[in-house]
């Protein structure tokens, strides 16, 4: 689309032609743009704004300019907005561990961590959510920051990415725009952490391109069991470039050792009552417990042929490649076995810059890309104070480093001689470029016009959001729809939740229908008008499915035994040892946190008290009680709503035959195949191979 097609014609230049080019309102890649009514856009030095959806590129798939000033002056102060925390990902939590590289790849990245297999080093991991302040829950509905810092032999190596592969945005001109969006309102600070509100939803159903993350935010990718069950993904399509100079493109991918897993949203609202805390405390209590997360580091490449002929435009970060059509190699493990010292002097102050790449990683044109490599190192000068934010242990690389940068606010180095300049001539004149092993660009052939403009190939915007949805298990798709009406009944303009639903209908027609059912809405809005066709028959692929990848195993997960005084010590022990023998976590929660003491006299020390651990912090329960017990435990609200969330959650749930008495109080009548009664020690083995589906999806067939 022209320039001046993003404006209506003045009245001393029009002409029926000019009138029809300038109000045009759709860029050649599908984006939006809205024309000004009365007031039209500036900069703050108030010079009007002619694109305020594209960055300045070289040619439309080619590199950001640095002279585009109303990019570079509209992330600068977003940068800069929020004081002392992060604008976005501000509730994080970090741990320190290695990678160990399991591939020697050199055919294909001089990267000297990938030339020899079985080279470690070391590395730190933060997990954050995106939209709450320091103070929020942990399990909002939410995307996931998953951001590693590899100290290599060549400097520090950051993928900075998420728990999800794509993003809301192809352009990171409108990442502003997104985070006001989804952030709390400006005029009420409400509400925070959670998408559920207009200006969330006025945005996205006016940025299309979005559809494909919103349904994986909906997903329950969007609220995790925990960070030890969940995917990492760097997102964008980077460059492998070995020592020839030979590149292809890659994507990295890390994979958790235990498997997915993620929460139910009525347990999600529950946990952050109960323990905000959660995925925090469950991390640094693997850790502690020597339980050492896991993720193996997985890679997608493939060549320009591959990239030419894909169907969508691999610079576009709302775009995937599914692992059907690149299978995804392993090359590597990431191992996190040490909690931090200090909380404020490394989670806080950890710095991830996307620019921070070593030899052999090369970026590739992706506008989101090239945006995220001038905003974070802009976020971090003014977060941490100044430039020097490197000279802070956690950010300092691990391996020798010699330059010319001096002085400036909060510098800890003290360079000596004379020589802060190069060239020079002096004997002791400092370090120099080198050519054979310093970084250098791939050299990529660049050309096209100098404009604001964005590729025809990124406006499909739907096709990819179909192919996620239908990938889904029909309980999946049943969370996404319920998702779906929950934040759109929190919408209160109603042609917003008109809009979304406009698009769902190229997505998939039964999930329209599905949410206008449960908004009650009186007629389904007409379908969108796409900028470009969605592609049709797409195979489905199973790896972007919660439950098609089930771990297995319980093992890494935690288990809650509710129990009562006089019980048989074999039946209580015998529980105990066979959940420890399958990897698993066991808390005994009791009346109070004193204790139980069994039959045979043993005194059995609580881990925790009856209503201050719900069912909901546990994968699966055992309520182990004699009859007095359970007629006890029958009396108390906290014991009830125990038993009866774990039931309406769909967890295994081992019993006692008196513990019915509990059952019958909280509503639960009938037994079912996802229930076992432990009548002996003989009786714990079904039980425990059961545990290995972790939910009993039967119990809820619509998946509610």
């Amino acid at each position: 689309m022209s320039e001046k097609s993003l404006y209506t014609a003045t009245a001393d230049t029009q002409s029926d032609n000019a009138t029809t080019e300038r109000t045009k309102k759709t860029g050649d890649g599908g984006e939006h743009h809205q024309l000004p009514d009365q007031t039209r856009l500036t900069t703050a030095q108030g010079i009007p704004v002619a694109d305020n959806q594209n960055t300045s590129r070289a040619g439309a798939r080619g590199p950001a300019l640095l002279e585009d000033f109303h990019f570079r002056e509209k992330i600068f102060h977003f940068d800069h907005e929020r004081i002392p925390e992060r604008v976005v990902h501000a509730r994080g939590y970090g741990a320190h561990g290695y990678f160990e590289a399991t591939e020697e790849l050199s055919d294909l990245t001089c990267a000297h961590l990938f030339q020899e297999r079985g080279r470690k080093v070391p590395a730190f991991v933060r997990f954050s959510t995106v939209a709450g302040n320091k103070g929020s829950f942990d399990l909002a509905r939410d995307a996931r920051g998953f951001a590693v810092k590899l100290y290599t032999e060549d400097g520090n190596w950051d993928i900075v990415g998420n728990n999800i592969p794509v993003f809301f945005i192809q352009d990171a001109m409108k990442f502003p725009d997104l985070v006001h969006s989804v952030k709390e309102a400006p005029d009420r600070a409400f509400p925070q952490a959670q998408s559920a509100h207009d200006n969330f939803w006025d945005f996205i159903s006016l940025m299309p391109e979005a559809m494909h993350m919103v349904m994986w935010t909906m997903s329950d990718r969007g609220i995790p069991r925990s960070f030890r069950f969940m995917e990492g993904f760097g997102v964008h399509t980077f460059r492998f470039v070995n020592a020839e100079g030979d590149g292809q493109f890659v994507k990295f991918h890390w994979k958790p050792k235990l498997g997915l897993q993620s929460v139910l949203w009525n347990e999600a609202v529950k946990i952050n009552g109960a323990d905000p805390d959660f995925h925090r405390r469950d991390l640094w209590n693997a850790i502690e417990a020597g339980d050492y997360p896991e993720w193996e580091l997985g890679i997608q490449v493939f060549d320009d042929a591959f990239a030419d002929d894909f169907p969508f435009d691999v610079l576009d970060a709302t775009k995937l490649i599914p692992e059907e059509d690149v299978p995804v190699r392993i090359v590597g493990r990431l191992i996190l076995d040490r909690v931090v010292d200090n909380f404020f002097a490394e989670t806080e102050q950890v710095a991830f810059c996307t620019q921070n790449i070593v030899p052999g990683i090369d970026f590739t044109n992706d506008p989101l890309l090239q945006g995220r490599n001038f905003s974070y190192l802009d976020t971090q000068i003014k977060r941490l104070g100044g430039p020097n934010f490197t000279h802070i242990p956690i950010n300092a690389p691990k391996c020798p480093f010699h330059h010319f940068q001096q002085d400036g606010h909060m510098a800890m180095h003290a360079p000596k001689g004379r020589a802060n300049y190069e060239p020079n001539s002096w004997e002791k004149g400092g370090p120099r470029a080198d050519p054979d092993t310093g970084f250098r660009p791939y050299p990529e052939q660049i050309g096209g016009e100098k404009r604001k403009a964005r590729p025809e190939s990124f406006a499909d915007y739907y096709s990819q959001a179909r192919l996620f949805y239908q990938s889904q298990t029909s309980i999946e798709q049943t969370h996404i729809a319920d998702a779906l009406v929950f934040e759109l009944s929190k919408v209160k303009t109603p042609v917003i939740r008109e809009r979304v639903v406009s698009h769902l209908l190229l997505i998939d027609k039964g999930l329209a229908n599905e949410v206008v059912d449960g908004l009650g809405m009186s007629s389904m809005p007409d379908a969108a008008i796409p900028a470009k066709e969605p592609v049709e028959g797409l195979e489905p692929s199973d790896a972007l499915s919660i439950l098609k990848n089930g771990p297995g195993s319980f093992a890494g997960r935690k288990f809650g035994i509710l129990a009562t005084d006089d019980i048989a010590d074999t039946l209580l022990d015998g529980l105990r040892s066979a959940i420890e023998n399958v990897g698993g976590m066991v808390e005994i929660i009791a009346v109070n946190v004193a204790g139980i003491v069994t039959k045979d006299g043993q005194s059995v020390a609580a881990d925790e008290k009856i209503d201050g651990a719900p069912s909901v912090l546990f994968d699966a329960v055992a309520v182990i009680a004699t009859q007095d017990g359970a007629e006890a435990l029958a009396e108390m609200l906290p014991a009830k709503d125990f038993v009866s969330d774990a039931f309406g959650h769909a967890k295994f749930i081992a019993y006692t035959d008196p513990a019915k008495a509990l059952f019958e109080a909280a509503g639960v009548h009938e037994t079912d195949d996802g229930m076992f009664q432990l009548s002996s020690k003989g009786d714990i083995d079904g039980f425990i191979a059961k545990l290995s589906e972790l939910r009993f999806w039967d119990r809820i067939s619509d998946g509610k």
